[in-house]
């Protein structure tokens, strides 16, 4: 089975052409597949396993497990990474493409085959309570405050087809992301689990984040993350609703036309690929 490894700022995955080659499509098999071969010891190593597959819908059906083997709704990173991938194998023959995922159509757009650079359209987020999903009783969580082990921390909450919740901070390089993200992750008030983005305001233009990934613990980038933060740093006053969001490798960029659809734009690049043979035992 061959397989290509992509990142986008250092979120990496595992890509499986399903036009050509020939997967199980066991939701069961495709979890115990994704935890062996994202496995950073014991397999390829990656934050999540990535299929494309025919769509009557779509150019392409967009699959995504995370590491834990938990499927995920969707991905900014790993929906820019196989726009260059699609493009590359052939399923697609344009710059712009659709593809079907959990959440819906998403729209991405290469910008720069070259340099990997790819635009999103993410869509429009949410911010219901039930549409998150989060124990709630308030129409929006925006500065809201939550029990989080000992401490009080302020939330803001938001769906890009995923989960998040958005925590402010002062010293992002000293906070305890891999303390309190999993706390967060597994709080009783979000019944799916969550993935909890922690910021730092820089000016109106610009934001630091990190990210704990639900499935995946902390990673080093992640898209809709990053669409989440922007989004509740602007409903926050911190900054304007267009957002450079800086991540350990790089940054990703934010355009958010209020109250409709927000676009993610950043950098992607190949790794590796290769011969996976076990790929053929699941």
């Amino acid at each position: 089975m061959h397989f290509s490894k992509m990142h986008g700022l250092g979120n990496d995955f595992i890509i499986v052409n399903g036009f050509k080659e020939k997967v199980n499509l066991d939701p069961v098999g495709l979890a115990v597949l994704s935890k062996k071969i994202c496995h950073r010891q014991l397999g390829i190593g990656a934050d999540g396993l990535i299929l494309l597959l025919p769509s009557e819908i779509a150019d392409a059906k967009f699959v995504i497990y995370n590491s834990d083997g938990s499927r995920a709704e969707m991905c900014g990173n790993g929906v820019r990474c196989a726009a260059i991938f699609a493009k590359e194998q052939g399923i697609i023959q344009k710059d712009s493409c659709t593809f079907e995922t959990l959440k819906g159509i998403v729209a991405p757009t290469i910008v720069d085959e070259k340099e990997g650079t790819v635009n999103v359209d993410m869509g429009i987020p949410a911010f219901a309570p039930m549409e998150i999903p989060a124990k709630f009783h308030e129409p929006q969580v925006i500065d809201a405050p939550l029990i989080v082990g000992s401490k009080f921390y302020n939330i803001t909450l938001v769906s890009m087809g995923n989960p998040h919740c958005v925590v402010f901070v002062d010293d992002l390089k000293n906070f305890p992301v891999g303390e309190v993200g999993p706390l967060i992750e597994n709080h009783p008030v979000f019944p799916a689990r969550i993935n909890a983005e922690f910021v730092e305001p820089v000016s109106m233009g610009k934001i630091k984040m990190r990210v704990w990934e639900r499935g995946c613990g902390e990673t080093s980038a992640c898209g809709t993350g990053a669409c989440a933060a922007a989004i509740a740093a602007h409903l926050n006053g911190f900054t304007t609703a267009d957002v450079e969001v800086e991540l350990a490798y790089g940054s990703l960029f934010v355009k958010w036309k209020v109250p409709e659809h927000v676009f993610l734009l950043g950098p992607t690049a190949y790794i590796c690929e290769g011969e996976y043979p076990d790929l053929l035992h699941i």
